[in-house]
C-alpha cells in the first residue's frame, strides 16, 4: 500500500497509459518503489536520520540511481507536488474557468484522493494518525519545509504567469502577483483544516465536508477580490473590445495596414 496516496491525485500526465511500454512501466514502478520505501523509512525514523544510501540499499539499487529519479532527498517524499504543479498549469489555463474555481477543483480532487484512501482503510483512527504523522514529519524537518516553500514559490510564479497572460499584464505586475499568492494560500487553508478535522473521530465524508467548507469560505474572499481587480477588469475589456475591433477592421481595411 502506497504510504502517501492521499497527498495528490493522479493527473493525465502521470497516469499509466494503456500503451505504456515495458521500459516506461519499469521506470514508473521503480520511481514509486523508491518514494514508497523512502517515505516509510522517514515515517519510522525521521527524515534526517535516514540516508539516501540506506534507501538505495533497501531497494537494491545504487545511490546514483536514486538521484537519477529524484534530484534531491526532499523530493523523495514530496514527489506528489509535481502532480499539483501539472494540475495547476492545466486548470488555470482552461478557458472560461475563473481562477478560484480552477483552484477549488484541484483542491477538491486532492482532498477526495485522501478521503477515499481513508474510507478504504480498516482502521480509520490509525489511518488518520498516519496522515497526521506525515504532516508532522514535514513540519519537523527544516529542509522539507524549505523544499515545500520553494515549490510553493514556483506555484505562485506559474500561476502569476498564466493569470497575467490571460489579462494582458506582465507577470511582475502587482495584480497577478497578489492574485496568484492568494490562490495558492488556499492550499494552506486546506492543510490547516485537515489538521483541525482529521482527528480520527469523523468519517471520511465528514472530514471532506468540513474541510471543503473552510476552503470554500476562503475562496469566496478571493473571488470577491478578483472580480474587482485589474485582472478581471482587463480580461472583460479584452472580451468586449475584440468584437468591436474586428468590426472596425472589416469596415476600414486600412486599419489592418492594407
Amino acid at each position: 500500500m502506497r504510504t502517501v496516496d492521499w497527498t495528490a491525485p493522479r493527473t493525465p500526465g502521470t497516469a499509466t497509459a494503456e500503451a505504456e511500454g515495458l521500459r516506461e512501466r519499469k521506470k514508473r514502478l521503480m520511481r514509486q518503489q523508491l518514494s514508497d520505501t523512502a517515505t516509510q523509512m522517514f515515517m519510522e525514523r525521521g527524515f534526517d536520520a535516514v540516508r539516501v544510501t540506506e534507501i538505495a540499499e533497501a531497494c537494491g539499487v545504487s545511490e546514483k540511481t536514486v538521484f537519477n529519479y529524484f534530484p534531491t532527498k526532499e523530493s523523495l517524499i514530496l514527489d506528489r507536488l509535481e502532480a499539483t504543479m501539472a494540475s495547476l498549469k492545466s486548470g488555470l489555463a482552461q478557458p472560461g474557468v475563473e481562477p478560484a474555481a480552477a483552484a477549488l477543483r484541484i483542491l477538491d480532487a486532492e482532498l477526495t484522493a485522501m478521503t477515499s484512501w481513508l474510507a478504504a482503510q480498516d482502521d480509520l483512527a490509525q489511518a488518520s494518525a498516519a496522515i497526521r504523522r506525515f504532516g508532522t514529519l514535514i513540519q519537523a524537518a527544516p529542509s522539507l519545509r524549505a523544499h515545500q516553500s520553494d515549490m510553493m514559490d514556483q506555484f505562485v510564479a506559474v500561476a502569476a504567469e498564466i493569470l497575467a497572460g490571460q489579462a494582458g499584464l506582465s507577470p511582475d505586475d502587482p495584480e497577478p502577483q497578489i492574485a496568484a499568492t492568494a490562490l495558492l494560500g488556499l492550499w494552506r487553508i486546506q492543510f490547516q483544516a485537515l489538521s483541525k478535522y482529521l482527528d480520527g473521530t469523523r468519517t471520511p465524508a465528514q472530514v471532506h465536508q468540513a474541510v471543503s467548507a473552510e476552503v470554500n469560505r476562503a475562496a469566496q474572499v478571493i473571488e470577491h477580490g478578483l472580480r474587482s481587480s485589474a485582472i478581471a477588469r482587463q480580461a472583460r475589456e479584452r472580451v468586449l473590445y475584440w468584437p468591436q475591433w474586428c468590426s472596425k477592421t472589416r469596415r476600414h481595411p486600412k486599419a489592418r495596414g492594407s
